[in-house]
């Protein structure tokens, strides 16, 4: 039958499901076969000759049809992995049964009234054959679940068969040990079975039914009790799913082995089409929605370096019930943190590659998905933390971060992505070794918008946060906290910054700290006392490589003076909000000496109008996101958070209890009957006197005559002569005694959960286009926007 029969067939068969007004019986198979039986029907196809309209008009109308499609729909997928689907006539109505219940789940789900639907048993449908009793029935999502996973695990399917002749009786599904059949080498799997193209496809397919089961997600508003698990979820990730385990491995493995360069050499992939890609996109974005687990309400298993050999580590507590999240935080071997590493860095670099050879490597398109991965590896498996913090590596993940953040800064509908990426280097920065790594020197000319500079990754990343917060768009304005939360949290550990980083701090503090920008808001004296801690631990703890940083310090010396003699008068603030009533203006770009960008960069560019983009749940503050630990003599840090905050040396607000302060803020400020923030003198005061400056007045006292005898003496207006002074002065029982340390780690917490739930699903719903799998349905979990 040729494919335009097969298509006119199937059109007349959605027809008469939309027409009929009785009940068609279930055992009328002569009508149900018409859906899957006689007919070859791309994906594509389904969506195209199943129209919305008329799958919501079968669902109010003859609601028993619909049930009665679903169910037989999923009767044939488990008569498929019952029998291992050996010829191919099954095989075809497998993959009909899919794509048909890939297009007709999301208009289930976004009915409240269907919800249960799934979840309810059906009358006559014993478990699998039909011949049990009702009372062992199945709900038909568990039917469903299992079906899927045994599909994914058949051989001359969706994997090789180990059989050698065709003589052989095929495979007993049964009695097959799937880890026996893992797709990809890689975490305990040693073995890299061939590719094949067919089998792809086919894993393909039954992922996106997978996804699309698991997207009832989407039909829920975001609720901030993220104790609501996904029972879709719940039950494929729990001990009832006998191919938990291999399946986590293949769909791990499968992302990380991947390399898009086509077997390396450049412009391979114009010749041959890439096949792997998709699948590796469909397998990244069932493994996060998989490992989408609110870790701050579950027992993460405990850090001890002990290792046995298998791959995932039984020393542990029992970790949670969902075997993924389980899995994945007992993978414990260096080989296998190493394999999964430079998988990901590989992938996230791709972008890069394609800026020096254009076009000469496919240029992949999940990068979310990627992150959304490293970060809950990150979260759940602190073994892999630390290894990825142990080497030089962790370069290879923050470059790409922080070329996404370049590059996004101008783009509205990829807040999501700006989001992400600083979360991650959020959490990373909470511990040393990432501030030690940051001082290797940075080498590698990615072209990126920003100016040219000679230093460490340090330096990159200080010079991108600046670019980001004078150049980025207003919405994100609440990141701010959080990219100088990082840059406080690896201050102490930075040896030595380049004159243009040091210059690029100093213009942040300059802006911040102008009346109308301090005055403007409740919290934005905050961004001050950030920088001011930073600048201070690297006085006191790294003054003798950072002669640039403290030159830049003697040149901007008005704006300490200015800040400490900051007026705090009616007349003061009033005069200083006037320039608030004028429309908002960026921070100013001037005094902040641009240079020329890097050679082959392009400006950071706006979305597209048109472009579609998904809400995003607010983020928590940052004292909500991070708590407060003190670094140690020995290096150790201790918590501050559960005792009663006392001030620290410098006393900085960071250390007061969050709450208090706020409420201390609203009683000294009276917000205006039209919501308008209006600061008070009380208000100014008591933030004023706690701002850090007493070691930097210190230096200024010692050092500002020095240097000025020095120009006076030698009529110098040279800058090296200046620099080399300070290279070789010292300020050694000349500053206060240092402050301890004061480390702000990220702590899971369920707004975050909620954060990345509604994220992750956002960038499912824009990826998969083709089929439009969620499009134009009733979603709930956020809105769809056009820039």
């Amino acid at each position: 039958m040729g494919s335009a029969d097969s298509k006119l067939n199937f059109r007349k068969a959605v027809i008469q499901l939309t027409t009929k007004t009785q009940p068609v019986e279930a055992t009328d198979d002569a009508f149900w076969d018409q859906f899957w039986a006689d007919t070859a029907t791309s994906v594509q196809d389904v969506f195209a000759l199943v129209p919305a309209a008329e799958i919501r008009a079968v669902r109010e109308e003859s609601p028993s049809n619909l049930a009665t499609l679903c169910y037989k729909a999923v009767e044939k997928l488990v008569q498929g992995a019952e029998s291992g689907c050996h010829s191919e006539k099954e095989k075809q109505i497998v993959l009909n049964c899919s794509r048909l219940l890939t297009r007709v789940l999301p208009y289930i789900f976004e009915d409240p009234d269907w919800r249960g639907f799934f979840w309810s048993t059906v009358p006559g449908a014993g478990r699998a054959g039909g011949d049990d009793d009702d009372e062992n029935a199945r709900p038909l999502a568990e039917s469903l679940l299992l079906a899927i996973a045994d599909l994914l695990f058949c051989p001359d399917f969706t994997v090789q068969s180990h059989r050698r002749s065709t003589v052989d009786s095929a495979e007993d599904v049964h009695s097959l040990d799937s880890c026996e059949y893992i797709w990809e080498a890689g975490v305990g799997f040693a073995h890299s079975p061939q590719p094949n193209y067919i089998h792809d496809l086919n894993r393909m397919e039954l992922l996106k039914l997978l996804l699309t089961c698991f997207s009832e997600a989407m039909y829920l508003p975001p609720a901030p009790d993220s104790g609501s698990t996904n029972p879709w979820v719940q039950f494929f990730c729990s001990t009832e799913n006998r191919h938990a385990l291999p399946l986590f491995t293949s769909l791990l493995n499968t992302v990380c082995a991947y390399d898009p360069v086509g077997y390396g050499i450049p412009y391979n992939h114009l010749l041959f089409s890439d096949y792997r890609e998709p699948l590796v996109e469909e397998a990244a974005q069932v493994l996060i929605v998989t490992l989408d687990h609110d870790s701050a309400t579950s027992t993460s298993p405990t850090v001890d370096g002990t290792t046995t050999g298998t791959a995932m580590d039984d020393t542990d507590p029992p970790g949670p019930e969902n075997l993924f999240v389980n899995y994945l935080s007992r993978i414990h071997r260096e080989e296998d943190f190493q394999f999964i590493l430079k998988g990901i860095a590989r992938l996230l670099s791709n972008p890069l590659l394609q800026t020096y050879l254009p076009n000469s490597t496919k240029k992949i398109q999940f990068h979310q998905e990627l992150l959304v991965l490293f970060w809950k590896l990150c979260d759940f498996n602190k073994k892999f933390l630390f290894f990825v913090l142990k080497s030089s590596d962790v370069l290879d993940i923050l470059v790409p971060i922080l070329y996404f953040l370049n590059d996004a800064r101008a783009d509205h509908s990829r807040v999501g992505l700006m989001h992400i990426g600083v979360f991650i280097l959020l959490l990373l920065s909470g511990e040393r070794n990432f501030g030690v790594r940051l001082n290797k020197p940075y080498s590698v000319r990615v072209p990126m918008d920003i100016p040219v500079f000679t230093g460490t990754h340090a330096d990159l990343l200080i010079v991108v946060f600046h670019k980001i917060i004078t150049s980025g768009h207003q919405r994100l304005q609440p990141l701010f906290d959080c990219l100088l939360t990082i840059v406080v949290n690896v201050s102490p550990y930075l040896k030595s910054l380049s004159m243009v980083a040091a210059n690029k701090l100093l213009h942040l503090l300059e802006a911040f700290s102008t009346t109308w920008f301090l005055f403007s808001a409740a919290q934005n004296h905050h961004l001050v006392f950030f920088l001011l801690e930073a600048f201070n631990n690297i006085i006191q703890y790294q003054f003798d490589g950072n002669s640039n940083l403290v030159y830049a310090i003697i040149r901007k010396r008005s704006v300490f003076h200015q800040l400490a003699n900051l007026p705090a008068d009616p007349p003061a603030i009033h005069k200083a909000l006037q320039r608030r009533r004028r429309p908002p203006e960026p921070l100013s770009r001037t005094g902040s000496q641009e240079g020329a960008s890097m050679e082959g960069s392009r400006p950071a560019a706006p979305a597209e109008p048109g472009t579609l983009k998904t809400s995003l749940v607010a983020t928590p503050g940052i004292d909500k996101l991070t708590e407060k630990s003190q670094v140690s003599e020995d290096g150790t840090l201790r918590s501050l958070e559960p005792m009663s905050q006392q001030s620290s040396a410098e006393g900085s607000p960071a250390t007061e209890e969050p709450d208090q302060a706020w409420r201390e803020q609203r009683r000294l400020s009276s917000a205006s009957a039209s919501g308008q923030w209006n600061p008070t003198s009380e208000w100014v005061l008591s933030w004023k006197s706690k701002l850090p400056l007493q070691t930097i007045m210190r230096l200024l006292q010692v050092l500002v005559p020095q240097v000025e005898k020095i120009c006076i003496d030698k009529g110098l207006t040279d800058e090296s002569e200046i620099l080399r002074f300070l290279q070789h002065g010292t300020l050694v029982g000349l500053l206060p005694v240092p402050h301890p340390i004061l480390i702000r780690k990220y702590q899971a917490n369920s707004g975050t959960a909620v954060w990345f739930r509604t994220y992750m699903w956002g960038v499912i719903y824009l990826r998969n286009v083709d089929p439009p799998v969620w499009y134009d349905t009733d979603v709930k979990l956020f809105e769809i926007q056009r820039v």
